[in-house]
């Protein structure tokens, strides 16, 4: 499939490209840039982001691509022996980001900031047409197709267990299947009895119970015990709730 966004950069573009911005910010005070020190720039650029993006993509069949933004072109930055890739707290390579750039050796410290846009392409579920609310979906409903899984924070459904699963909401032709999407179908009511399996190390007891909420498999639900104690736990696919102990 051709790239969504022809303006993408393959991850060797990027990593050029973070080096020579790196150099033309070391040097914006007309300080002189040796060779060795472009070299060791670029290194560790290339270095972070290789094995940042290598931990993020692991044992995931995507393709990764990637944007970068501009600066404020207002910034004067001093020399610099030495910039610090990192990764801002609370952010990641997934999506709108943005990378850190930090001078941690030269005469004046200054700190900034670098918009990418990192889009991981792999298979997923596509919707053939628009599905209401609480349908139950379908093998019709959706085709296979490469999608960028990094485009919303919410996970895809890279598998077919979304077949038999209700539409949590409107959902529209085009969109790609994600877990919010969806939910399991109810397999009990709240307040109907349900079979509750205690397991332990070796052994397992089964009692009765009211549930408190509706309950599909999957799902945590709370169940009030016949002694009138309430306990949580997991419905499986028969509709009992197993709880551990």
């Amino acid at each position: 499939m051709p790239s969504l966004i022809p303006t993408l950069l393959p991850l060797r573009a990027l990593h050029a490209l973070l080096g020579c911005f790196v150099l033309a910010w070391a040097g914006s005070a007309a300080a002189q840039v040796s060779p060795q020190m472009a070299a060791d720039l670029s290194a560790i650029t290339q270095r972070w982001l290789d094995d940042a993006l290598a931990q993020n993509a692991q044992a995931l069949p995507l393709r990764m691509e990637v944007s970068v933004g501009t600066l404020d072109p207002r910034l004067t930055l001093a020399p610099c022996a030495r910039v610090q890739p990192y990764l801002p707290a609370g952010s990641k390579l997934w999506g709108r980001t943005r990378l850190g750039l930090k001078c941690v050796e030269g005469a004046v410290a200054w700190n900034v900031f670098l918009p990418v846009t990192v889009r991981a392409f792999g298979p997923a579920w596509v919707l053939n047409g628009n599905v209401a609310s609480g349908a139950v979906l379908t093998q019709a409903d959706a085709s296979q197709a490469e999608v960028d899984w990094a485009a919303d924070a919410a996970p895809v459904v890279a598998n077919e267990s979304w077949v038999g699963q209700i539409a949590a909401r409107p959902l529209v032709a085009g969109q790609a299947l994600r877990q919010p999407m969806l939910k399991t179908p109810d397999l009990f009511r709240a307040g109907a009895q349900v079979r509750v399996v205690a397991q332990g190390p070796g052994f397992a007891v089964t009692s009765a119970g009211q549930a408190l909420s509706a309950g599909g498999a999957g799902q945590i639900v709370r169940v009030r015990m016949d002694n009138g104690r309430i306990v949580s736990g997991i419905v499986n696919e028969n509709g009992a709730i197993d709880v551990a102990l």
